[in-house]
Formats: C-alpha cells, sequence, structure tokens
C-alpha cells in the first residue's frame, strides 16, 4: 500500500479491490463527518447512513490503511484483560457492560460479513489461546473459568488434545474460544468501505484532516482542498492518528508487530497444521499469532518492526521457532513481510473520548480491533442517533493523557524484542 511492500504484504496481495474513490475537495454540509477509515469509522459511517443520517468519511490515507489492514486477522472475544479484572478497573456497572458488548463482537462482525456477502476468508472455527508451560496453563484455566461462568463458548483443551488441533506438542493446553474466528482482515475493511458506499456514505481517501472548528452549533472539518460542516463529527483514527486529534496517537505506546506469510503448503502439512482451521495466539510475555489462509499460507506473527537490523533479526527467529513448532514443515520460503504499530493504553483497556461537544470516539484497542473496532462504531452511531445516552456507554468518559517515557517506551519494545528473538528458538 502506498508502495510499500512491508506495510500490509500478504493482506494487500489477497484481498478484493477497495471501492473507487477520490480526495476530498468542495464544500459540503453533513449530519455527521467521521474520520479515519478503519474498522470503527467503517461501522459507525454504515450503521449511521443505514439509520438515514447523510455521512462523509474522510480517510487520510487509503481504507485499512492503519491496524484494520495489517493485524493476523483474529477476531477475538473481549481484550487482553483478565475477564474478572474488567470491573476492578472500570468498576462493576462499566466493568460488566463491556464485557457483555466485547464478548457478543465476533457475532456482529460474521452477520456484517453475511448481510453484505464480504469475501474475506471467513472462519468460524474459533480461536486457540495457547498455553505455554505451566504459569501459562494456569492463564488459560483462569480465563476459562472466568468466561464460562458468564455464559460464553469456551472449552478447556489438555495438552493432547491442543496437539492434535495445533499439530504441535509445545503446548500444555489450550482455550477454544468458538466465539472467535478468522478473516482476511483489510478484505474485511475493504468490504465494509463497498457497504459504505452501497448505503450512500461520502468515501474519500487521500483526504487528511488538518483543522476543525466549532460554528455556532455546527462543526466545520477542513481537509487542503475543501470542508465538511456537519452536526456531529467521529474521531476514529486510533493509534495512526495525525492532525486536530493527535492527542489519540500520543496518549498511546506503540507496540511493532509483525506478520511473515509462508508459500502454500503442500496437501500434507495442511492437513497436520491447524486443520480444523482455528487462528492461534500464545501465552508468552512476548507473544506469537498464527493462522493458516485459505491458499494454505501460514502466517505467523510477533512483536517487533522489520525495519534496519529488525528485519534479519525476526525473519531468522520465524524461521527457526516454525521449524520448533512443526518439525514436519522443515525449511520454510516467506512470499510476504509486513509489520504495523499497536496502540496500547496504560490499563491495556479501550477508552471513550469526547473531545467536544458532539466530537466523539472509542481508541485503544491495544491489539483487539476487528471485534470491538466493529462494535464500537456501532455504538457510536446508536449514541449519536439518539439510542445510546452517554452514560449508557459501555466504557466512562475520559480525557486523552499522554503516559510518562513515552517515546522511551517505544524504543524499548522495539529494541527489547529484538534482543529476545535473536536469543529464543536457537536449534
Amino acid at each position: 500500500m502506498l508502495n510499500d511492500p512491508r506495510s500490509h504484504g500478504l493482506w494487500e496481495k489477497t484481498a478484493p479491490p477497495a471501492p473507487v474513490t477520490s480526495f476530498f475537495d468542495g464544500s459540503v454540509s453533513a449530519d455527521v463527518v467521521v474520520i479515519g477509515g478503519g474498522y470503527t469509522g467503517l461501522s459507525a459511517s454504515l450503521h449511521l447512513a443505514e439509520a438515514g443520517a447523510k455521512v462523509v468519511l474522510l480517510e487520510a490515507k487509503e481504507v485499512g490503511f492503519g491496524g484494520a489492514g495489517r493485524n493476523v486477522g483474529l477476531i477475538n472475544a473481549g481484550m487482553w484483560v483478565m475477564p474478572n479484572d474488567l470491573p476492578g478497573v472500570l468498576g462493576p456497572v462499566y466493568g460488566e457492560r463491556l464485557l457483555d458488548l466485547l464478548g457478543n463482537a465476533p457475532k456482529l462482525v460474521m452477520e456484517l460479513i453475511e448481510k453484505h456477502s464480504i469475501a474475506c476468508e471467513l472462519e468460524r472455527n474459533g480461536t486457540l489461546h495457547v498455553a505455554v508451560g505451566p504459569d501459562g496453563l494456569k492463564e488459560v484455566q483462569d480465563r476459562h473459568s472466568q468466561w464460562a461462568a458468564r455464559g460464553a463458548a469456551v472449552t478447556l483443551l489438555d495438552a493432547a488434545e491442543t496437539a492434535r488441533r495445533v499439530g504441535s506438542d509445545a503446548y500444555t493446553g489450550a482455550l477454544l474460544d468458538m466465539r472467535a474466528g478468522t478473516l482476511q482482515p483489510l478484505a474485511y475493511a475493504r468490504g465494509l468501505a463497498h457497504a459504505v458506499v452501497a448505503a450512500g456514505v461520502r468515501l474519500h481517501t487521500s483526504s487528511p484532516v488538518v483543522a476543525a472548528e466549532k460554528n455556532g452549533g455546527r462543526w466545520t472539518v477542513r481537509t487542503d482542498k475543501g470542508d465538511v460542516t456537519a452536526d456531529w463529527v467521529v474521531v476514529s483514527t486510533d493509534a495512526y492518528s495525525i492532525g486536530p486529534w493527535q492527542q489519540v496517537r500520543n496518549e498511546q505506546v506503540h507496540l511493532p508487530y509483525f506478520n511473515f506469510a509462508t508459500t502454500p503448503l503442500s496437501d500434507n502439512l495442511r492437513k497436520s497444521i491447524l486443520a480444523g482451521g482455528e487462528g492461534v495466539w500464545d501465552t508468552k510475555e512476548i507473544l506469537s499469532s498464527y493462522r493458516m489462509d485459505k491458499a494454505g499460507r501460514l502466517v505467523f506473527g510477533s512483536v517487533g518492526a522489520l525495519r534496519n537490523t529488525g528485519l534479519s533479526v525476526h525473519k531468522a527467529w520465524a524461521k527457526r521457532s516454525l521449524r520448533k513448532l512443526f518439525p514436519q514443515i522443515g525449511d520454510v520460503e516467506f512470499e510476504c513481510e509486513w509489520y504495523g504499530k499497536i496502540g496500547m493504553t496504560d490499563n491495556a483497556l479501550p477508552r471513550f473520548h469526547k473531545f467536544a461537544p458532539n466530537v466523539v470516539g472509542f481508541s485503544g484497542y491495544n491489539g483487539r480491533g476487528i471485534a470491538p473496532g466493529t462494535v464500537f462504531g456501532r455504538t457510536l452511531a446508536q449514541h449519536i442517533l439518539g439510542h445510546l445516552s452517554e452514560a449508557d456507554l459501555p466504557l466512562p468518559l475520559t480525557a486523552p493523557i499522554e503516559p510518562r517515557f513515552r517515546a522511551v517506551k517505544e524504543l524499548w519494545y522495539e529494541a527489547g524484542a529484538q534482543v529476545a528473538h535473536f536469543a529464543d528458538a536457537r536449534l
């Protein structure tokens, strides 16, 4: 994307085309102007337009340019934080409200895919949170008991069943979450964009917002070429925020994350590795995630940036790790490589911000963007349409606050991942 093969890698190579768009120019009036063409902005636009609102969506780069087009493609339920910890962080009302919303969020994703016939390689076979060692097993046991107490479709697997499903004996157990699944993330974003355009939204790419000001009771949002005047502004730019809402990016510590995709595996290998089509993520502190795409490519990722010395270090680590996990795979060749940024908040939970009257947004997905981004977009639409009051939202109102030593932490994450991967999984 934008002539950078390491920005979106396999996903750009295999996703159907986005709708034809152009940069914004001129002056228009709308009910709502949405800033950002990722899952949140697309979902908000779609739900608003389907309810009859006049919507303009402005994207600075291309649809799915940020995390929406770079992630591994796991449609997970909930967040990284343990379910029982959320009421302690957010209070009992918001904690349980958020758990309920995000626990059911993958269902909304799958419903939208079916409703709008989005071709995005959807698999409904769940995800496996695989346990590394006894500490990892304790973690997935706790996560299982906490979700099961809330009626979630989760199953605790022993080491033998985990090995049968994954194709590797590296794990002590796993949590199978049948609410979850996998998809081609950029294809999903582009499919939502087609649905948005069909619903009547004016969607413009290559249109970064440079200013916003209130005129009377309405907002005027400006690009280099024109302006949109609207009653409401939705800020859905998250970790890639620039321009007037740069503070959304600044309140998050960027954690780099990369993916490699193998060439398509043979039929025999595909029968022995993730034959059930689940997506996988492990319990390591520097985690790994992997899944199979429709053509049989194994997509394997972890923390780190594919630039400077990081490219060779992480690629060598990925090859070593795959050989240890799946000895039957032998020496692998990678067809694509790409990376992006995960925005991490200080409590690993998303935020709801009201930047000014009628200027709202959710952000801070902490590596869980597909389902939360989709459902939070719908939530913003419901709020703007008057169906949900501010008091009924799933998160309390907070102000963006920049964490201390943010830049230092980001440098440390990138360098630390290289050090860890240089030493890890050596044969």
